[in-house]
């Protein structure tokens, strides 16, 4: 893992981030990981408290993790194994303060207000549509806005622009 930098260019990219290292779990998982391969089993035992599985999928979200199939035993099933990918950061993006507000907002709030918008947005996902323009237009926000959330939330993510649901058993 020696020199890889984690380079963000975008600055909705920070939501993984700031909520992996604002959630005790999520930072000792990272950490964890950043000492050695180990499957989502290992995790757990070592981290008691916590959803070991929605904690991976918002670091394989974030491209701070990479994975491995381990080699079995004879006998045995193979496993997903798992280790941080960056051990430095570095930013590369401007924006205007009202974007990083709402995304830091995003990355850090429990508002109620979030999983209001978070529960609507999975609807017009399901009704068809995923245009993340017409889905910010619709509730009133900046795209910026529904990027972040669909980065905050493990079973959304962003694919070109739009927004797609993921399988929750995706990690």
């Amino acid at each position: 893992m020696t020199g890889h930098i984690r380079i963000v260019n975008d600055p909705v990219d920070l939501v993984p981030l700031l909520i992996t290292f604002h959630n005790a779990t999520y930072k000792k998982v990272y950490d964890l990981l950043t000492r050695s391969w180990m499957t989502e089993e290992e995790l757990c035992a070592q981290v008691s408290d916590g959803d070991v599985g929605q904690c991976l999928m918002v670091l394989k979200k974030g491209s701070l993790i990479e994975e491995q199939w381990r080699m079995p035993v004879p006998g045995q099933k193979p496993s997903k194994e798992y280790r941080a990918t960056y051990n430095k950061f570095r930013a590369n993006f401007q924006c205007n303060f009202a974007d990083l507000s709402d995304l830091l907002f995003i990355a850090v709030s429990n508002d109620e207000y979030l999983r209001e918008l978070v529960e609507k947005v999975e609807e017009e996902l399901r009704s068809g549509n995923s245009s993340i323009n017409d889905i910010a237009r619709k509730f009133g926000v900046n795209p910026v806005f529904i990027k972040g959330l669909a980065k905050r939330i493990p079973h959304l993510d962003v694919k070109g622009q739009g927004l797609v649901l993921l399988d929750r058993d995706r990690h």
